[in-house]
């Protein structure tokens, strides 16, 4: 349930909504579905929104907020009403099922906590529990990464990197669970603060300092999210892109295809990561690096986020991840790089019929090291 403090902090960031339209016009989703972010919030001004207002169509890429000239957060607002839908019972069954899922067996799917770090017992190389290190610096991995057979990879290369350049490193094992990232963006706001506060007392119980995040989900939830509780964060990438700049690691075969970057939107235009995941692939050889039309602050979201993965859009419409892949066919691209599991699992899905690889950045850098 949201505190009434901050039900008045939006009623005052509603009002202050002068309906100019950048928010329906920078909005992916508002260009093809029902939803219109301008209309939204013009109806929470007369506090008459409801279910029909497809406010469950909206993926928290965060370019309307970015472009709002009066600071009104209109993604929030959205968090806002969904909230409301939440606590009156009006959503779906899948989306109620993964909140269940989420309070049971603290993760989406609903996948048993005792496996949640399976992914590591596959690996060549011994991977150790955080209470067994003297160093308290932990790999924190995504419920997608961990679960997903297709992105276990990402957590076995990031650690296999790790190892190898001598960073000593843990995971929680079981005791992970998730970072309620798109808990809060499905409006459960109290189910989110009990995710984050089990990983604070988690955090604080290993004396954690530093954590490496997998997910750009978890980076933002972790580092704007959890307040000041939380140790520092940093995204793989930026550890990967400072081991390969100070030669601790060092790409020794050539990688002599042409790949494109797609910024995640939970990486780039919330949180100013665009560099580092580009200045690895520039530092391998034989690697041609392209760009999206799109990129950047402007990059067009995958529809992976926003609990979007938990919520089936009854509509036909090109998705964004078809879009993004024929330009990438366009472009010349042999594959995609991207840096995010829920990136990689929306594109890929498109991308096996063109013929085009989407891979992690962490499995190219892993194939070409010395």
């Amino acid at each position: 349930m949201m505190k009434k403090g901050i039900d008045e902090d939006w009623t005052k960031r509603v009002f202050a909504c002068i309906q100019c339209g950048k928010c329906t016009g920078s909005c992916p989703e508002s260009a093809k579905t029902p939803l219109n972010i301008r209309m939204v919030v013009r109806r929470k001004q007369f506090g008459s929104v409801s279910a029909s207002q497809h406010v469950w169509y909206c993926t928290s890429c965060g370019a309307c907020t970015i472009r709002c000239p009066r600071d009104v957060k209109p993604s929030e607002v959205l968090i806002h009403i969904r909230s409301d839908l939440v606590e009156s019972g009006r959503i779906s069954t899948s989306i109620q099922r993964a909140l269940e899922n989420s309070l049971i067996q603290k993760n989406p799917w609903g996948k048993a906590r005792s496996k949640r770090s399976e992914w590591a017992l596959k690996a060549d190389f011994q991977i150790k529990n955080i209470g067994d290190l003297r160093e308290k610096r932990l790999l924190f991995t995504c419920c997608v990464e961990a679960y997903d057979p297709r992105c276990n990879v990402i957590p076995r290369n990031v650690s296999k990197i790790l190892t190898y350049a001598g960073i000593e490193f843990g995971i929680l094992m079981e005791e992970e669970i998730c970072c309620g990232n798109e808990i809060r963006r499905l409006g459960e706001k109290g189910l989110f603060e009990e995710l984050r506060d089990e990983n604070i007392s988690n955090f604080k119980k290993y004396g954690i300092e530093e954590i490496i995040a997998l997910s750009p989900h978890c980076y933002n939830a972790i580092k704007n999210e959890y307040g000041e509780e939380a140790p520092g964060v940093v995204h793989y990438t930026e550890i990967l892109w400072r081991l390969l700049k100070e030669g601790i690691i060092r790409v020794g075969r050539e990688y002599k295809k042409k790949v494109v970057y797609h910024d995640p939107c939970f990486l780039g235009k919330q949180n100013g990561i665009f560099e580092e995941p580009r200045n690895i692939l520039m530092a391998i050889a034989g690697t041609e690096l392209l760009e999206f039309t799109r990129s950047r602050e402007n990059s067009l979201c995958c529809e992976g986020g926003g609990g979007r993965m938990f919520y089936d859009v009854d509509l036909e419409y090109e998705r964004n991840a078809k879009s993004r892949v024929s330009e990438a066919q366009e472009l010349g691209a042999e594959v995609i790089g991207v840096a995010c599991p829920f990136c990689l699992v929306t594109l890929e899905e498109e991308a096996k019929e063109k013929g085009i690889e989407v891979k992690d950045i962490s499995e190219i850098i892993t194939e070409v090291l010395l």
